[in-house]
């Protein structure tokens, strides 16, 4: 079982706990209503799915119920940490 730590509760708790909440860090466009169906596909339903480090969004559904960000591998499943929502990408080093 993988633990994940919330960065508000300041626990690591077991995955169960937690909800997967799609790639972190996207940005609204401003002009939506004036998008072509390509551009708001793009936006709406297009998402990296890159082999390695990921940014996502999580919720802490059966704790403090807040969204998260974390920045995980995707071949290992390993969580390399976690911070709160709002808050920028950390800085990786030569992992990202």
């Amino acid at each position: 079982m993988l633990l994940i730590r919330c960065p508000y509760c300041e626990k690591d708790l077991p995955e169960v706990e937690f909800r997967h909440a799609g790639e972190a860090h996207l940005v609204r466009p401003s002009n939506i209503t004036e998008m072509s169906d390509a551009e708001f596909e793009g936006y709406f339903f297009i998402r990296q799915n890159p082999k390695g480090i990921v940014f996502e969004r999580w919720r802490h559904v059966h704790g403090c119920g807040r969204f998260f960000n974390a920045a995980r591998d995707s071949v290992s499943d390993k969580f390399l940490t976690t911070y709160k929502a709002g808050e920028p990408k950390p800085v990786l080093g030569d992992r990202e």
